[in-house]
């Protein structure tokens, strides 16, 4: 669930991102990756894919651009609901999208999806190079979140949606010791038992550092975007965040 950026630095709220997050950070992890979101999300995270490819509002024949891609789950879903479409997958971690890359093999999609090594800070992508672009639990860890949000608005025609979906950690509702528990307890453990005790530690507190929605959405009108709107998702343990480029 959680896809990397190649630095930490400033993270676009006026505080700094926590460390890790690195690209090679996920290389350590990535033949885990998929198993472990399973396990953590326990299995919810495909009924959110599915709410981030409807609000994406792309029909056949358009081009998404699907950045922190990590093993291309995202990238794969949309593929498969909506038919015609083309689908770029960016991310700076080489491992995660190896593991990208034969899923697209064995599941015959690599004649419509593209998968790019890059940095969401500097995109190398023209001007309104796609109808829609998401990231999907991978804001937290791009150190200038309101630079990449602004790359994902230029990269988009006017009028396109720009999607966040991301975990956050409630702080209200009679459910938020039971979120915040299994945030800070069963998910570095499940991660040290499965893959790297120290990259699920920092997971655990990337998510307690991450900003309250309406804060983040205040990052995305910064970033240029509007009539932005938030769609809280299992009690506000992720936050699906939607914004329209617009016109010129």
């Amino acid at each position: 669930m959680d896809t990397p950026s190649n630095t930490q630095a400033d993270s676009g709220s006026g505080e700094l991102a926590p460390r890790g997050g690195s690209g090679e950070m996920f290389d350590r992890i990535a033949a885990n990756y998929d198993r472990l979101n399973r396990l953590i999300s326990f299995g919810l995270d495909r009924g959110w894919r599915r709410k981030l490819i409807r609000a994406l509002e792309v029909s056949s024949g358009g081009r998404v651009l699907d950045v922190a891609t990590g093993t291309a789950d995202v990238a794969i879903d949309a593929a498969r609901a909506v038919d015609g479409l083309r689908v770029t997958g960016l991310d700076p971690s080489v491992g995660m999208l190896e593991v990208g890359r034969r899923k697209l093999r064995d599941g015959g999609l690599d004649d419509r999806i593209d998968l790019v090594v890059g940095d969401a800070q500097a995109m190398a992508f023209e001007d309104g190079a796609f109808d829609a672009a998401c990231i999907s639990f991978g804001i937290r860890n791009v150190p200038d979140r309101t630079l990449g949000l602004s790359e994902m608005r230029r990269v988009v025609r006017p009028g396109g949606k720009v999607v966040v979906l991301e975990l956050g950690e409630p702080r209200r509702g009679i459910t938020a010791p039971f979120a915040r528990f299994h945030i800070h307890h069963v998910v570095p453990r499940l991660g040290a038992l499965l893959s790297g005790d120290r990259e699920y530690r920092y997971l655990a507190q990337s998510i307690r550092a991450f900003p309250e929605p309406e804060a983040f959405l205040g990052l995305m009108r910064e970033a240029g975007l509007m009539d932005v709107r938030v769609e809280p998702l299992f009690f506000g343990v992720a936050h699906l965040y939607v914004g329209t480029v617009p016109a010129a």
